[in-house]
């Protein structure tokens, strides 16, 4: 496994309803990512800049290219788009983030 780690940015004011939506994930979407290799997913936010961090431990073999094709994953982001920063295709704009420390 390895860690991958991104951050997001949510629009002004739906902090609870990014919450609440999390809270009430779709449980077909956390199968798929569960099987497409993706583990102890987290997200933070930070409320004075509204950024998300999100946190991953993915499986060696992970492959990232299958998730945004699948019909569930389009949905999300549709669900998503009107409370957060996305691109044309409703993706969340993402931005990846290096690893410079890391303590065991």
């Amino acid at each position: 496994m390895y860690r991958n780690a991104f951050t997001m940015k949510l629009k002004p004011g739906f902090e609870a309803e990014y919450k609440k939506r999390h809270d009430e994930i779709w449980p077909e979407l956390s199968e798929l990512l569960t099987a497409a290799g993706i583990h102890e997913y987290s997200i933070f936010l930070d409320e004075k800049t509204l950024t998300l961090f999100a946190f991953q431990k993915l499986e060696d073999d992970f492959d990232g290219t299958k998730i945004p094709a699948n019909p569930i994953v389009k949905k999300w982001w549709a669900y998503m788009a009107d409370i957060m920063e996305t691109n044309p295709d409703n993706s969340p704009v993402e931005n990846g983030l290096k690893e410079v420390f890391f303590m065991k």
